[in-house]
C-alpha cells in the first residue's frame, strides 16, 4: 500500500476513530492549496497530476470528516468493509427506528423536529462509543453491524434536517404571503 493510500497518513493523523476535526480541516486546506490545479496552469502534465491529487484529497477528507464515514473507512483498512445492502438483524433497533420515523411523520413544529434531532444525535453518539469498543475488541461482525446502524441513523438525521428546512421555507413563504 502506498503511504498516501492511507487517508490518516495522508493527513498526518493517528489511525483512530476519534480525531481532531480542526486539525483535519487545516491539513486538508493546506494540502489543497499545495496541490491546487491553478498553481500548475502553465504545466499541463503537472496540472493533470494536481487535479488527480485534489480529487484524492477530497475523497480522503470525506472519508474522515464524519464519524460514520470514518468508521466505515477504518473497517476497510482492516479488510472488513461493510455492505449497506446487508440488513440490520437487531429487531429492537428496527422497532425503535419505526417509532422515530412515526415521530418524524407526525412532527408539525420546529421544536418537535429539534427534539427528535437531538434524540438521533444521542443515538449516534452511543453508536460511536459502541463502534470504538467493537473495533478495539476486533469484533468485526458487531463493528460492521454498528456502522450499518450509524449509516441508518445519519440518513435519518439528514431526513430530519430536510423537514426542518422545509418547515422553515414554508414559514418564510407564509410570512411573504402576509
Amino acid at each position: 500500500m502506498n503511504v498516501h493510500d492511507n487517508y490518516f497518513v495522508l493527513f498526518g493523523l493517528p489511525k483512530a476513530f476519534h480525531l481532531n476535526k480542526d486539525v483535519l480541516a487545516s491539513r486538508y486546506r493546506e494540502l489543497q492549496r499545495q496541490y491546487h490545479p491553478d498553481r500548475f496552469a502553465h504545466h499541463p502534465e503537472e496540472q493533470l497530476k494536481a487535479v488527480q491529487w485534489s480529487s484524492r484529497l477530497n475523497t480522503a477528507y470525506e472519508a474522515l470528516n464524519t464519524p460514520v464515514n470514518r468508521a466505515s473507512y477504518l473497517l476497510e483498512l482492516v479488510d472488513h468493509p461493510i455492505s449497506l445492502n446487508t440488513s440490520i438483524a437487531d429487531t429492537d433497533f428496527l422497532m425503535s427506528q419505526l417509532e422515530l420515523r412515526e415521530q418524524l411523520d407526525e412532527a408539525e413544529t420546529s421544536e418537535q423536529l429539534v427534539s427528535l434531532g437531538l434524540e438521533v444525535e444521542e443515538w449516534l453518539e452511543s453508536l460511536a462509543r459502541e463502534f470504538v469498543i467493537d473495533y478495539e475488541e476486533e469484533d468485526w461482525l458487531e463493528a460492521k453491524d454498528t456502522v450499518r446502524k450509524m449509516h441508518f441513523m445519519s440518513n435519518f438525521l439528514r431526513d430530519i434536517r430536510r423537514c426542518e428546512d422545509k418547515l422553515e421555507d414554508d414559514y418564510d413563504d407564509d410570512d411573504l404571503d402576509n
